[in-house]
């Protein structure tokens, strides 16, 4: 809405000539557009003086403003679903004054309808389809062309040949409006909407749920059921029918204009026909509804309502709704959760934190950025000192106790999200409470949350102080000292390899030596190689990487800005010590065997590698699944590496897929000029030629690069999918053969990080399913390791 106010202050601002006289039409729109958004908001007045003054003045600016009215109030539907009732009573007041613009305004709406639903703006209409319902109850729409409408939303589900995740979205929209408006739709067409109820109730009974396991932030069932979206609001709306439609939580102020609304005549809806499926369509993803508390956890005052009550589905949808208008302000959306309508009658911090948990933790991917809810919870805990901050340690006393059946994916966020929170806190914590993790084995979940915590802590802070701050008895859990491991520095009874050559290179450097000198210099360096019958052995010298590297890096140890300088200044020699592949894996050795005590200088160096292409991305994936890195195999900062490898590498790809796709757009538009122009003369036309040539080439020479990146993309795949299938079937293997459960920690984490790969980079893996199905998830995979695809395939089914 501020997007078109200020495009609409553009147009005027581009004629000065004409300011004077427009600037008082477009101030009036401006407070318009202020008076329809604000309404609602904290006020002396109540909300229905407030909404009854507000119709009273846009009826009396409909001649003039019509148009910009009708906008705003479609846009206000579209975007603040959180103030849907105050709007739609909106509406219905105005068409009981002006039964023409009532009539316009639904005929807009069912417009905007069509359009977000063919631009895949599925929430977005979702949020209108509940506006037209609630409708309804304002006596703007006539309930038996709502009816009819739901219907056709409904028959979705006898189209043939559909991915399930269509029929889904719309049963999913009939059913989340149903608790604004069953009960008039009940009274008025109760055959009809039995009948519906039977088709949707026989449609869940027979839909896949093989999607529902990946999804899932705890696998436990206890202490709450995690279900999936669908079948827990069905079983909300069942109670809500049972209970006689009668809930208790929806603000409705058109109750108030009761005697003026029922006089108001009202519209019918225009046949609507779902738009049919099709290809490049991106519907919603399924999701399983997160829980965290029940009313047992809330020791006093109002109780939580029941996981399968409605009121628990509109207050969540509410504060999702709020999250989603203000989620760029933390501060306005603070305070919007905590003045939410009705906050007396519920535990509102218990619900506004599962909900922000919720949020957090859902999969594949959270709707916004995960530092966005470590912000929000911060600024919650500073508005409300005295309440939040407790449900907030209550809720991670929760989910630390719950860590065995966590998703990995989830843990990753949590202990980011934690070490985030602490660091705000001064890293204040009641560690002792958490001391049942020190007699673990380090490879459970507890402990190995506590340390990757007290890391990231690190990361955030520095080694004295997370010392400092944990209790002695946790020492086994704070991580080493972050220093550098330098093999040359002393000299030993029995002489290293290359010591000698350490030293030569070390005064070269210092002697400020240009690449080629270095290069000389390491000539020199012997080749333990040299005996092997290996072809390459002329090519890949390991000594001679392990000299230069330890030695370069430990001269540029002191900060992140001197290492890069160094990688910066030796690429050359970099580039040609890692011609081969068994090159780049070396050199990702000597940096771990260097840096091996400080993980986040292991992530920051191995990013640099890959942007300077010493390194390939297929190379560190081989690195990362190599028996050197088996000891690391499990812990955060390796999985951060190889994803922020993955996105590298699928940026890469995009960026040369939009230099193609801008390229073949310019020579399109130059052949139409060139159509448009064809009767000037001949000297412009060989210009033409020319220009068209020169595009023609460029065109061909990104393709090929496309091609290339493409390749290279599905091989990184391949690798790392690969590289799983062994050493989870070795362990499979190894369990089946020694009689022993498979489900060890390891297992766990490595099953979970093979989901988490299938699901964070779910829609580039989409396009390689033909190739992993024929290569790798065949039939005859073991059935443990082969479910996972399985899941990742019925997603987007």
């Amino acid at each position: 809405m501020s997007r078109r106010r200020h495009s609409d202050e553009g147009d005027a601002g581009s004629q000065p000539h004409k300011r004077r006289r427009t600037s008082e039409p477009i101030e009036i729109e401006d407070r318009l557009e202020s008076l329809i958004c604000r309404v609602g908001e904290k006020s002396t007045s109540s909300l229905e003086s407030n909404l009854e003054g507000l119709a009273g003045v846009l009826e009396a600016d409909l001649p003039n403003y019509k148009g910009k009215i009708l906008r705003i109030l479609c846009a206000v539907a579209r975007l603040l679903p959180e103030k849907l009732t105050v709007y739609t009573t909106l509406v219905g007041l105005l068409n009981a004054r002006n039964y023409n613009f009532g009539g316009e305004f639904v005929e807009a709406m069912i417009r905007q309808l069509k359009e977000t639903l063919k631009s895949n703006l599925y929430s977005e209409a979702l949020y209108l389809v509940r506006f037209l319902s609630d409708l309804v109850n304002c006596h703007v729409i006539a309930a038996p062309s709502m009816v009819a409408m739901f219907e056709n939303f409904v028959s979705v589900t006898q189209e043939e040949d559909i991915p399930q995740v269509r029929s889904d979205w719309y049963v999913y929209a009939v059913l989340s409006s149903l608790p604004w408006v069953g009960k008039e739709l009940y009274e008025k067409k109760d055959v009809e909407m039995d009948r519906l109820f039977n088709q949707i109730e026989g449609y869940l009974k027979r839909r896949q749920k093989t999607h529902v396991p990946m999804l899932q932030v705890w696998t436990a069932e206890k202490p709450h059921p995690q279900e999936e979206y669908l079948d827990c609001l069905w079983a909300q709306v069942q109670k809500l029918k049972k209970d006689r439609w009668q809930e208790r939580h929806i603000l409705r102020p058109y109750i108030a204009f009761d005697s003026v609304l029922c006089e108001a005549l009202q519209h019918n809806l225009p046949p609507f026909t779902p738009p049919a499926h099709s290809d490049d369509a991106v519907y919603p993803m399924p999701h399983v509804v997160f829980r965290m508390f029940d009313y047992t956890d809330a020791p006093e005052g109002p109780v939580m309502p029941g996981s399968h009550s409605v009121e628990r589905f509109v207050i969540e949808e509410n504060l999702h709704c709020i999250i989603k208008s203000h989620w760029r302000e933390r501060k306005t959306c603070a305070a919007q959760l905590l003045s939410y309508p009705g906050r007396n009658k519920i535990p509102l911090n218990y619900h506004i934190v599962e909900v922000i948990f919720g949020e957090l933790f859902q999969l594949p991917s959270p709707p916004h950025i995960d530092v966005m809810y470590t912000a929000l919870l911060i600024e919650l805990c500073k508005l409300q000192p005295g309440s939040l901050p407790q449900v907030l340690a209550q809720a991670t006393e929760m989910m630390y106790m719950r860590l065995d059946t966590m998703n990995t994916t989830c843990i990753d966020r949590l202990l980011n999200w934690f070490s985030h929170h602490l660091s705000n806190f001064q890293f204040r914590w009641s560690w002792d409470d958490w001391a049942d993790c020190l007699t673990q084995d380090i490879e459970k979940p507890k402990p190995k949350f506590v340390k990757e915590v007290l890391e990231k802590c690190m990361r955030l802070s520095y080694h004295q102080r997370i010392v400092d701050i944990v209790p002695p008895s946790f020492s086994a859990l704070i991580p080493a000292n972050p220093v550098c491991s330098y093999k040359y520095e002393e000299e030993t009874e029995i002489p290293l390899p290359g010591l000698a050559m350490a030293t030569t290179v070390s005064n070269a450097i210092k002697n400020r030596a240009s690449n080629e000198e270095i290069l000389i210099v390491l000539k020199d360096v012997p080749n333990p190689n040299q005996d092997d019958d290996d072809d390459e052995g002329d090519g890949f010298n390991p000594l001679k990487i392990e000299v230069f590297l330890q030695t370069l890096l430990h001269l540029a140890a002191k900060s992140f800005s001197h290492s890069f300088s160094a990688l910066a200044k030796f690429h050359e020699v970099l580039k040609n010590l890692t011609e081969s592949d068994e090159g780049k894996l070396h050199i990702l050795r000597v940096l771990y065997e260097f840096w091996r005590n400080h993980p986040q200088m292991i992530s920051v160096l191995v990013d640099k590698l890959i942007r300077t292409q010493i390194v390939d991305c297929a190379a560190v994936a081989n690195w990362i699944f190599s028996p050197e890195m088996a000891h690391d195999f499990t812990r955060f900062y390796v999985w951060e590496i190889l994803h922020s490898t993955i996105r590298k590498m699928n940026k890469h790809v995009q960026k040369i897929q939009k230099e193609l796709d801008e390229a073949k757009e310019k020579l399109e538009k130059q052949q139409n000029k060139k159509q448009r122009d064809s009767g000037d003369e001949e000297d412009m036309e060989k210009n033409s030629e020319d220009e068209e040539g020169q595009l023609e080439e460029q065109i061909e020479r990104l393709q090929e690069k496309v091609e290339s990146a493409q390749s290279e993309q599905k091989n990184l795949f391949l690798v790392i999918f690969q590289r799983f299938i062994m050493l989870l079937t070795e362990h499979l293997v190894r369990c089946e053969t020694s009689g022993i459960d498979i489900n060890t920690s390891w297992y766990k984490n490595c099953i979970e990080r093979l989901q988490q790969i299938f699901l964070m980079h779910h829609v580039i893996i989409q396009q390689y399913v033909g190739t992993l199905e024929n290569l790798l998830f065949t039939a005859e995979l073991d059935h443990h390791i082969l479910a996972v695809y399985q899941q990742f395939c019925a997603l987007q089914l």
